[in-house]
Order: C-alpha cells, then structure tokens, then sequence
C-alpha cells in the first residue's frame, strides 16, 4: 500500500493522559473544512475519542465504536489494530463505546459497515502509534529511528539488539507530534490479516464471561413486561388487574405507550421483583382493546393488492435507459412473470431486552443496541435532556438483523423507568418479538424482458411494496431509493434498454431492515428473472451473464464459480442453480446444486459461495457470515413466513414459525477472492443469491419454476 495520508474529513490527535498514556483517536468536528494535524501540546478542550489507549504496562485499550452482535467485529478491529501496532492479540482489551455520534462519527451497526467504513483509519491509527513508539526508543538510546522496528509490543534495536517495551515509552511518546504520513504494510506482509484467527469472544460466551442485555443489574432495579396491543395502532379501552396485584412480587400495573415510527402502540406494564413474577402477574391480566377505525389486514389481500398494482400502474421511475417499453411492446420472444416475497421476522436468538434508569438530570440506558447513537438522539428529543445528559451503553448482542437499531424498546424502557421512578430491566418474550414486529416487508415483483438475436433487447422491473422510508415522512413522490439494489451495476453498462420503477403501495405494518435489506428481496426476483432471460435465449445461465458482467472482478467471480463447483462437468440427474448479487460494495456469486432422494424428494447436496468483498480481515469470519447468511436464506425461501390472519400476526413462536435445523443444512464451501479493492460488507452479502440460486437449481431438475417464496422443498 502506499504512503498513507491522514483522512481528509477527520483530525488525527495525539494525546498524553498526564503522562500516564498513548491515545490516538478521530475527532469529528461539526464544521470542519479541511484537515489539520492537531499537535499533542494543543489542549483546545477538544473531547476525542481514544480509539486506542496503550498505558505504561504496555497494555492496548480499543474502544469499539459498533456492536458485537455475532458478525465478529469484535475480533476483526483487534486484529487490524495489532496488525499495524505490532502487539500480541492477547494484549489487546476491547470496551464498546458509548453512544456519541460527536466523538465516533456513525455508531449504527448495519449495513455491513464496521470494517469497510473504519479499517483504513484503523490502520492508520495504529501505525502512527507504532512510529511514535519507535521514534521515543530511537530517541532514549539516541540511534537513528531506520535502525529501529518494533514486534510484540517492543522496539527493538537492530544492530545491538536492545529493546524497550512499549509501556516504557509512552510517556516519552505522547509528547512527541504525530507524524503526518506513515506507510502501511504491503498485504503480502501482513503477519495478522487475512488469517483464520479464532476469536477472543469465544471463550467468553462458553464460560459466562460476555455481558448480555439479560445479565445487566443495577442496584434497586425492578423488573417489567408488557402486555401490548397485537394491533399495531389499536388503542387500550380498558384492564383489570386486580387478579395480576395478587402474584407474589408484582408492584404496579399501568398503561404504557411505545412510539413506532410516526405512531404509536399502547400496552399494559406489570413491574415486578423479578422478571418471572412480572411474566405471571402478565398471564393473569385482563386487558380489553379498542381495534377500530382502521383496516385488519390479511395475508392474501396484501398480495392481491401488489399484483393489482404491478398490472394497472407504471410506478415511480427509478432507473431507465434506452426505452424498454417501446421494445417489449414490439417484441416476438419475451416473458412477463410475477415474483412474491414473504414477510419476516428477524428472530435474533436473544429476544429484546433493556434497561434504563431515568432521573430528572440524566438518563442512562444499557442493552443489545445496534445504534446507540440514534438512541442517544431519540430519548434526547422525547424525554426532553440534551444529549450529553442521555447515556447510552452498548452490552454483547444475541443477534440483531437490524431489529436491533430502532428506538421502540428502548423509548419504551425509559418511559417505565420514569414512571416508576427507579431502574428497570424491560424483558420481551418470543411471542412479544413475533407478534409485535417490524417486520422485513414482503414485496412483490414484475419483471418484463424480450430477447432478439440471442441477446437480451429490453428488461423491464417494477416492486411494490412498503417502503421503509415512508413511515418517517409525508412525502411519497420518490421511488424506493433501494429499488436496484442486489442488482449489478456492470449489467447497466451492457444492458441498453433498462427500467426500473417502484409501485408504491401503503399498509399498516411495521417493517424495517432485516439481513441484507431489500437486496434480500429484490435478489431473489431479479436474478431469478435473469436466470429465465437465459433459458429463453438458450444458454447457459453463467454464459449468459459473462456476456453482461463485463467488469474484470465479475468475470474473475464466474471463473472462480465454474472451477470450484464443476459447473462444465455437471451431471445427468443432477440440478445446478446460479445467481449473482451485489450489496454493500461486496458482490457474491453462488452455485447451489440439488437431486433427488430415494424417496423422490428433493435435497440440497451443495452449495459453492463465492464472494468478492475486496481488502478483508479474517477468512474464518467471513466463511461463518456467509454459511450463516445461507442458512438464513434457506429459512426464508422454504421454511419460515410471517402471516397476517384479521390484521394479527398468526405466528407466536418458533413451533409455528419454524427454524432450520441442522439435518436441512447442506455442505457449504466459501471461497474469497484475492485483490486490493477497498474493503465491502461481509455479514450480509451472502445471503441474497442463494434463493434464486436454489430454485434455479430446481428448474435444472425439474423443469419446474418457483416464483414465490416461501416453498416446500419436499412438495416439489
């Protein structure tokens, strides 16, 4: 890599803690123009973020911006830190930061952002700190620094083999200027990254060690669940909790109400001195609501609408080139077919929970928290305190998908506390998690697309379903900013007359992100549908998109395809299923190959992940996203739906929305492409090509189309 030059839009500032510490952090000012190197001696009252802190006994301080929900951030940062810095892993603590978009920029876990939106100022901390470190030891024994390197967190002395520890040269460093540029290590050099290391939070979650939202206590803390209306914007009429004041530890009984986006839902709260008295005192509640005055949705009249709207209405333009219309009106050799995709809930293994202490001067918050910064935010502007007064901490997460990062739980949370005035622990159930939402929408596609000459002469794409942006406004005259997303982008370069349009369509829903967001979706249609462009044109279906992804790293991923999964070799009886996608600046082409079982039955045997994610950490990481990611997708193409039966949601927990199981999970290769690209997303790339992979897999075996998801696999 090259010299490497200090971030455009952030200060570097290097800082002695009385002498005591190193500490090297980004500072985000609100109005800055233009970088300055602010020098150790300048003490302007700026609050910066230590992002690395090494302390006289040579011990290295990280302070994590982003949650650990799983995705493995937790061991990726250190290991990129250590990297540069030269210390041992083992030497490195990690403290999750405190919410404070002022000192740490974006906190939002989403987006599979933590590594590909920090790791070049990651690195360029920690090489800094390494110069430093070697220039107070170059200084002490009065040689040239060119003489000096450090490893294992010392400097050592390369003609005399001297060397100092890096805790007995920080005071001397933190007095020194930061260097303006450092040269970072080729990536043939790393000693750390890009390799398979285990993680540092393993055997912290096997022994107890790791804080969950669950294991947080505070002294005089009570406990609470709440009884909610299933009706997102029903109102409460009445309760009776004459019956619930009698269970042994339950206090109070009150009415709460919970702010969903622009709305708002109405619940009962039973506070107890323990979670389980305040479950029992729940159970014995008599809650009476008022559902009227707007539509109970169903399950059948949502997919109804969508069809309808996808047949009479042209939408909101997205993206067009060239003029599609015109030519599928013309055109002898098309198709027109629908794409459905089901609700879903995001079902993280660790149900929602949170504490919260409010006082009149400050309130602070503690959970699994995706976005500590938009919560800061949030409680800052209802309750009314500015922010510096709101202290939000992150603790591990049990899984997240997004569900994690809105603000309902934890404005909930913080309202009880007031109420009751003292700390709370507000704990969901699994039916609390289902039933309640959001949820990820289901959408509904139509996709048009002729072929002329063997080549594709007109697409033409239209969504309709709810937006995610339209509950935070009353504006609904842009398209779905997300409506291409999963798609290509070098298929626009080869493609000349393309559409695409989103058919806005409004329901009473709650819906949000979930694992790849609308890629998610929009994967499964529109690479289905290029996997039906192939077999009208007759061609082979990794043929046919060589000819559209001419980009040099898409055709490198579809040679790695064919060669890792035989694709040239494949079989009599055997059905091969491709797709391509992109999200997140990481694009992942998988193969999935089925057959069928003595029985007749259709079975996955494999599938071949192969994923371009550019500069990366740790491959044993991104081989657990991706298998995750298709165990994810697998659930949600075959096995798991959201349904809507008199606007309730008809699934309580997991013996009716179903979980896969280890039997239904084929072997999973994962292959990386080596480059230099900057870095992408990992945590959630993987999962949007393996449903229409798989189905494309089926209609090699069995001449037979999935449109709709989800499907059962054994009724095929």
């Amino acid at each position: 890599m090259e010299t490497n030059a200090i971030s455009r839009r952030n200060f570097l500032r290097v800082s002695g803690l009385a002498g005591t510490a190193l500490c090297l952090g980004f500072y985000f000012p609100a109005n800055a123009k233009k970088e300055e190197l602010i020098s150790t001696t300048d003490q302007s009252g700026f609050d910066f973020n230590a992002w690395i802190r090494i302390d006289t006994n040579g011990k290295v301080t990280l302070t994590d911006h982003r949650a650990e929900m799983g995705q493995g951030s937790y061991q990726s940062v250190p290991q990129i830190i250590a990297e540069e810095l030269e210390v041992d892993l083992k030497d490195i603590n990690v403290i999750f930061a405190q919410g404070n978009p002022t000192k740490f920029g974006s906190q939002i876990t989403g987006g599979s952002s933590t590594i590909r939106g920090s790791y070049k100022k990651l690195l360029k901390l920690s090489a800094t700190a390494r110069e430093m470190l070697i220039t107070a030891a170059a200084n002490q024994w009065s040689v040239p620094a060119n003489d000096c390197y450090a490893e294992s967190g010392h400097v050592i002395h390369k003609p005399s083999g001297k060397k100092l520890n890096y805790g007995e040269l920080v005071t001397d460093a933190s007095k020194l200027t930061a260097p303006a540029e450092v040269k970072l290590k080729e990536i043939s050099k790393y000693k750390l990254i890009r390799k398979p290391l285990a993680r540092m939070d393993t055997p912290m979650k096997t022994n107890g060690e790791v804080i969950f939202g669950l294991d947080k206590k505070l002294p005089g803390m009570l406990y609470a669940v709440v009884e909610r209306n299933p009706r997102l914007r029903g109102k409460l009429k009445s309760f009776d909790s004459s019956a619930t004041l009698k269970v042994l530890g339950v206090k109070q009984v009150f009415k709460v109400q919970m702010f969903v986006f622009n709305t708002t839902r109405d619940g009962v709260v039973v506070i107890a001195d323990s979670t389980w008295a305040a479950m029992q005192g729940r159970k014995a509640l008599r809650v009476e609501w008022d559902d009227t005055g707007f539509e109970h949705v169903n399950t059948a009249g949502i997919y109804k609408a969508h069809e309808e709207l996808l047949k009479k209405q042209e939408g909101l333009s997205f993206k067009k080139q060239g003029e599609p219309s015109q030519i599928l009106e013309k055109a002898g050799k098309k198709i027109d077919v629908i794409y459905q995709t089901p609700y879903q809930m995001h079902a993280a293994m660790e149900p929602l929970n949170c504490v919260a202490h409010y006082q009149k001067d400050k309130i602070e918050i503690w959970g699994p928290i995706q976005a500590p910064d938009w919560v800061q935010g949030d409680i800052s502007t209802k309750f009314k305190l500015p922010k510096e007064s709101v202290i939000v901490n992150m603790t591990f997460l049990g899984g997240g998908f997004g569900r994690k990062a809105f603000l309902d739980y934890t404005q909930e949370a913080v309202e009880i506390s007031k109420q009751i005035a003292a700390p709370v622990q507000v704990v969901w159930s699994r039916e609390d998690d289902i039933t309640q939402g959001p949820y990820r929408a289901g959408i509904s596609y139509r996709g048009e697309g002729s072929i002329e000459n063997g080549e594709i002469s007109a697409l033409k794409f239209k969504m309709a379903g709810q937006n995610i942006d339209h509950w935070n406004t009353t504006k609904r005259d842009k398209p779905n900013d997300s409506t291409t997303e999963g798609f290509l982008k070098p298929y626009f370069d080869s493609i000349k007359n393309i559409s695409f349009a989103d058919v806005p369509y409004e329901m009473p829903l709650p819906n949000m992100w979930w694992r790849s967001v609308y890629a998610s979706t929009n994967g499964f249609a529109y690479e289905s549908f290029m996997n039906e462009m192939a077999a009208l044109a007759g061609q082979d279906q990794l043929d046919f998109r060589r000819k559209y992804l001419k980009d040099e790293r898409c055709q490198q991923l579809i040679d790695k395809m064919e060669a890792v999964s035989g694709w040239k070799n494949r079989k009599k009886n055997e059905g091969y299923g491709v797709a391509i996608t992109e999200c997140f600046e990481t694009t992942v082409g998988q193969v999935v190959k089925v057959s069928r079982h003595a029985d007749g039955k259709v079975k996955i045997d494999k599938v071949w992940a192969v994923m371009d994610c550019g500069w990366y950490v740790n491959p044993d990481i991104i081989k657990a996203q991706v298998e995750g990611s298709v165990v994810m997708g697998l659930g949600a193409a075959t096995i798991h739906e959201i349904t809507f039966k008199d606007g309730l949601v008809e699934q309580k927990n997991f013996y009716d929305y179903l979980m896969p199981r280890m039997s239904d999970i084929p072997p999973v290769e994962v292959y990386i492409m080596e480059n230099t690209a900057d870095a992408g997303g990992v945590g959630e790339p993987g999962l949007p090509p393996f449903a229409p992979a798989l189905t494309d897999a089926i209609f090699d075996l069995t001449g037979k189309r999935i449109r709709k998801l989800p499907f059962n696999l054994n009724a095929v």
